[in-house]
């Protein structure tokens, strides 16, 4: 039997292509060298899966001694390793959160694995055979037009029948890459989950982008700080220094962000809660989180009110003479 494991295409002249576009130049990648590009420094690769000693090899300033390394169950006993993650993530002084590459390459493993379980599940699946077929007999100059075509912006539409095969293969990779954290498919899950939530319950009433002062607040400072006893009038005084303690520790300021996001919707939406939301009765919501351009975190969510008027409503309120509305603001001034 035949596996196909996608670990996926990057680099700088990627990041601002489509999703089509980079799945193109990976399927004509494969089709043309007929190879995956890999980079190693042995003779014998090490595994990244249930490895003891891959994470104190890598950085052995981080584990001097060899141990409390991931997959060693020995040691903590059985635990997943995103669990073991989150754990070395908070050792006491840090130096994991602040290290450059720990951090990175803890969740590159989680989505080299990912792509590998997805690879494997695809293989068994009953359609698997046909794919692999197309894949053989694919016309190698289409595909090579179409990504010529995509990679200038223009926006393609299958015609011919070989046409029609690469984008139907294009299509049937999308289930590995949908299960791999970041990736271009999951983001497009992610918006058909939107729009289902549009079609169940109607548009939203607010889009709100919740963006949290992470470097003028206390707590996301005592979070980055190494001092076990909190301060807080220290780091008022010194701005600069409080600036380089959050942007230089990550973790620290996805914790404040966390803790953040979680306050906002029991508090303020008051999702879950008894008490009624600041913007009304929340019906549901769905949020996504982006980096500004320090490298932290904001948040942009879509909420939905239960009993709000519908885009159609308000239109019709607002251009109706005889309508008595208010707006948030008074009085709606209309020349009757």
């Amino acid at each position: 039997m035949m596996e196909i494991v996608v670990h996926g295409i990057t680099g700088e002249n990627y990041s601002t292509l489509g999703k089509d576009t980079v799945r193109a130049l990976a399927l004509q990648h494969l089709i043309t060298d007929q190879n995956i590009l890999f980079v190693g420094h042995g003779s014998k690769p090490k595994s990244m899966f249930k490895n003891p000693h891959l994470f104190p090899s890598m950085m052995p300033w981080l584990f001097p001694y060899g141990f409390g390394s991931i997959g060693n169950s020995k040691i903590i006993g059985p635990m997943s390793s995103v669990a073991q993650k989150k754990l070395l993530l908070m050792y006491h002084d840090k130096r994991l959160q602040t290290d450059l590459g720990f951090p990175l390459i803890a969740f590159n493993q989680e989505q080299i694995q990912d792509s590998s379980t997805a690879g494997f599940v695809t293989a068994e699946k009953p359609y698997f055979a046909y794919v692999a077929k197309r894949l053989m007999t694919l016309d190698k100059s289409v595909l090579e037009d179409i990504t010529n075509r995509m990679m200038k912006g223009e926006r393609v539409k299958p015609e011919t029948e070989a046409e029609k095969a690469c984008f139907k293969l294009l299509s049937d990779i999308d289930t590995v890459g949908g299960r791999i954290k970041g990736s271009l498919t999951s983001k497009k899950f992610m918006r058909n989950e939107v729009w289902s939530l549009i079609s169940y319950i109607g548009a939203p009433s607010w889009f709100i982008t919740l963006s949290p002062t992470d470097i003028n607040h206390p707590i996301c400072i005592y979070f980055a700080d190494k001092n076990i006893t909190f301060k807080p009038e220290m780091y008022f005084k010194k701005a600069d220094e409080a600036y380089r303690l959050v942007t230089s520790n990550p973790v620290a300021a996805a914790r404040f962000f966390h803790m953040m996001v979680e306050n906002f919707i029991k508090h303020v939406l008051g999702f879950g809660e008894k008490h009624c939301g600041f913007y009304g009765e929340t019906e549901a919501y769905y949020s996504t989180v982006e980096q500004q351009e320090r490298l932290t975190l904001h948040l942009h969510m879509l909420l939905w009110i239960k009993n709000a008027l519908s885009p159609q409503d308000i239109q019709d309120k607002i251009m109706d003479p005889e309508s008595t509305s208010v707006t948030p603001y008074g009085p709606s001034l209309r020349k009757v």
